[in-house]
């Protein structure tokens, strides 16, 4: 690219702007304004495929990436809606063959615009209308639904009748908008329940668990449940892994996707996979899947791009976008298994996340923690402010101004023998380091 010159942006990225001031708040929990749009819009939510949708703190995204995978070693049709995207919106609507085009997104954006006129909406409701209008256009036999915060005052929870409800293990996070307590966000949680549809339970600490049985019995959800219905085991070193269905039994390879913490996620999809009649997902399709599931920006190892080129020969660099403490336990647990050679961790955190617990967690077994902002996001901690905020934890940090900046330090600290570097710390931080490493998700 010559100097000066910038790269056009697609039109889809004016729209989006100008939805963003559609409302004061970025978030703003209410299902009135999306059901208001949907009804102008003639209620394309009626019109969508079979819908499995997903809730929880933790392993949604990755759980919904093992169900796709297996539904389309099937031979299934399958759309999919998840939040955030990483480093282009396009991500967030899989049409079934690939992320919407350009072209469609950005008519589709304008139909919402128009309809919905000059009153309040937030961002993430008016987009999520969006995907269901390009969901109800486009022939499919599932649509994969993620929840974009808590679950009962949701956008998604429009959809009055879900072929089947998922709850993946609920932990503290967002308790500015979902409440202080595990059993409060619980209940948010259980919100997606329906009557009548049934519902897989991840694993869930015993006060979550009593929550989502108890709405379940109110609303009358007939759950699958982790510990009851279904369990695994994890095998040693990262082998083989044992399922119970019911009475079935199965042992099963590692998973494609990395840390131990992806054995939970992967039993969930094969529960769903039980619990979802008339799809074909037949032992070779769920056995496919759990081998060819990818989910950028999740314990990501990045072997190709600017960064890990830039990189000495032998080092190997990963990344991870988990933002709270269930996510540190997570990754943690992952980075005990990692001895063969030192650790530096390079973090950036939005300030609203609980920052010294993730580090606690996470910081002990590194051999160094570098503290990096978050460009463009006005509300992540400054690498000034991330690095006095690793100190305050208890742990030595150097601060640098991006991602190059602190790679390239290692590199020359570390000249006499090969490392790991894992950046972590936030999904919009692995967003960036995607764009900047030139492989976004496809």
């Amino acid at each position: 690219m010559a100097p000066g010159r910038s790269i056009a942006k697609p039109p889809s990225d004016a729209i989006l702007e100008r939805l963003s001031r559609l409302h004061p708040k970025i978030i703003d929990l209410s299902l009135g304004r999306v059901e208001r749009l949907l009804s102008r819009l003639g209620h394309p939510e009626a019109a969508l495929p079979p819908v499995v949708h997903v809730a929880g703190t933790n392993g949604k995204g990755s759980t919904i990436a093992y169900l796709r995978a297996m539904l389309e070693a099937a031979g299934r049709r399958v759309q999919a809606y998840t939040s955030p995207h990483l480093v282009r919106f396009h991500e967030r609507i899989r049409l079934a063959g690939g992320l919407i085009p350009e072209a469609e997104l950005a008519v589709l954006l304008e139909d919402c615009e128009a309809a919905n006129g000059a009153e309040p909406i937030t961002y993430f409701e008016i987009t999520t209308v969006a995907a269901f209008l390009a969901f109800a256009r486009h022939p499919a036999d599932v649509l994969l639904l993620e929840v974009g915060l808590g679950g009962r005052l949701d956008a998604t929870n429009v959809v009055a009748r879900p072929a089947l409800s998922v709850i993946t293990p609920v932990s503290i996070d967002h308790t500015q908008f979902l409440g202080e307590t595990l059993e409060a966000i619980a209940f948010e949680k259980a919100g997606i329940l329906k009557p009548g549809v049934p519902a897989v339970i991840g694993p869930q600490a015993p006060a979550a668990r009593a929550v989502i049985e108890a709405q379940a019995a109110r609303v009358g959800a007939p759950l699958y449940l982790h510990g009851r219905d279904w369990d695994f085991a994890p095998g040693e070193a990262g082998g083989d892994w044992t399922l119970r269905l019911g009475q079935e039994r199965l042992t099963l390879p590692a998973p494609a996707l990395p840390g131990g913490h992806q054995i939970a996620n992967a039993a969930t999809a094969l529960a769903c996979a039980e619990r979802l009649g008339g799809f074909g997902l037949d032992a070779a399709a769920r056995r496919r899947g759990l081998a060819e599931a990818a989910w950028p920006g999740r314990l990501q190892r990045l072997t190709e791009g600017a960064l890990p080129e830039a990189l000495p020969a032998g080092w190997e660099l990963w990344l991870d976008g988990g933002h709270n403490v269930a996510a540190a336990e997570n990754l943690a647990e992952t980075a005990a298994g990692w001895r063969d050679r030192p650790l530096h961790i390079v973090y950036g955190m939005m300030r609203n996340k609980a920052v010294a617990a993730y580090l606690r967690l996470l910081a002990p077994g590194a051999a160094s923690l570098s503290a990096i902002p978050i460009p463009g996001e006005a509300g992540a901690l400054g690498a000034a402010e991330a690095a006095e905020a690793a100190r305050a934890a208890g742990f030595a940090a150097e601060a640098f101004e991006s991602v190059s900046d602190a790679l390239a330090a290692l590199a020359q600290r570390e000249a006499d023998g090969p490392a790991r570097l894992l950046i972590c710390g936030s999904l919009y931080l692995a967003g960036r380091v995607l764009a900047e490493n030139g492989t976004p998700p496809a």
